[in-house]
């Protein structure tokens, strides 16, 4: 059984977490002349991130005393220790820490329940717009603009037209545009952060490629949200992405693609 299924008010408890936690980034992000500081991988931290870390962790432990918490900010846990947990949180204070510095809006927050290596649910809360994003393996996916009332969102099983093509806004590599050339019909939408996950999730684009590395951290909370509207979650030889299995947090490659469909339609692509 899920732990949700034992525990269904926990989602509206994230969710309020998740609001909260990015009223305060945005009042960091309405004051902030952008300061940060390097970090040893040399992305940077600002003040937005470690607050919101403290913030979620903090609320995390008086929620689920029990369930352990990685997070971007707190992830230096031994494997041999993590790999033995059935359950845990898996957090990014700041996904986006590049756009908030840009002030281009484009940063959230995620928040993911990982059981058994698998997201079971996962929140993502955009400050500048207020919007959230949420999706569990209980009762599907959902959206929620503010405080407005709260939109079931599913895949989208339409026929493609043009492609519609999702992709980092600070990590667009090389790989990734040689790859988008070879669809006849294309547009390429930039997006930063988790928010690419989302509109893939709300059927407002059909596929989103990432072709370099990725912290399992930036990926969880929207997967849940793909994977509980119906969306497909792959690694580039159609395996599903699984958590903690191994000393590295770092994923290689993955796409999402808003339907089996399309799915196909890129794998056949891929192949040629």
């Amino acid at each position: 059984m899920s732990f949700l299924t034992k525990n269904p008010k926990l989602i509206e408890e994230i969710i309020r977490i998740s609001k909260d936690v990015g009223e305060i980034i945005l009042e960091i992000y309405n004051k902030s002349d952008s300061d940060f500081q390097l970090k040893d991988d040399l992305t940077p931290l600002t003040e937005a991130d470690i607050t919101a870390h403290n913030i979620i962790k903090e609320n995390l432990k008086s929620l689920t005393p029990e369930v352990p918490i990685i997070s971007e900010e707190d992830s230096n846990i031994p494997f041999e220790l993590r790999s033995k947990w059935k359950r845990y949180w898996l957090v990014d204070p700041l996904d986006g820490t590049r756009e908030f510095i840009k002030r281009n809006g484009e940063f959230t927050i995620n928040i993911a329940l990982i059981e058994n290596s698998t997201p079971t649910l996962g929140i993502i809360n955009i400050p500048v717009t207020k919007e959230t994003y949420w999706g569990s393996d209980i009762n599907g996916s959902f959206y929620q603009k503010d405080s407005q009332e709260i939109k079931r969102i599913y895949a989208d099983e339409k026929e493609l037209d043009s492609m519609k093509i999702l992709a980092s806004r600070s990590h667009l590599s090389e790989a990734e545009k040689v790859l988008f050339n070879k669809f006849n019909d294309y547009k390429v939408i930039k997006k930063g952060s988790s928010l690419k996950f989302c509109l893939i999730a709300a059927g407002e684009a059909d596929i989103y490629f990432r072709l370099g590395p990725t912290s399992e951290w930036d990926i969880a909370a929207g997967h849940a949200i793909a994977k509980y509207a119906g969306c497909y979650v792959r690694d580039l030889n159609g395996g599903k992405i699984k958590y903690n299995q191994s000393e590295t947090y770092i994923k290689k490659n993955f796409l999402v693609s808003k339907n089996k469909e399309v799915l196909k339609k890129i794998f056949s692509v891929m192949s040629e």
